[in-house]
């Protein structure tokens, strides 16, 4: 198993940090057809060969993804993307 975790600080309030969790959820469903839910604060992650989850508090937004055999030859694309998506909807 190949594993994704990324910190990224953030000084969002924490209905702000939601949308930006929510709006990266979406377009990493869009792009990798990856479901994803709340749980409480808690955004999981989950398709056929990954799942993971999002984490939020008061200075740091975390990401962690476990990529199954198939999709281990992704992860760079995967990784690269989710920091992408960071680098542009959280301002430090």
């Amino acid at each position: 198993m190949s594993v994704i975790d990324i910190h990224r600080p953030h000084t969002l309030d924490k209905e702000h940090a939601r949308g930006v969790a929510e709006t990266l959820a979406q377009d990493l469903s869009r792009q990798f057809d990856v479901n994803y839910e709340w749980e409480g604060d808690v955004l999981r992650f989950k398709r056929s060969g990954v799942k993971g989850h999002l984490t939020i508090d008061h200075a740091d937004m975390h990401v962690h993804l476990e990529l199954g055999m198939l999709l281990r030859a992704f992860k760079s694309r995967i990784e690269q993307e989710i920091h992408s998506q960071l680098d542009q909807i959280i301002k430090v």
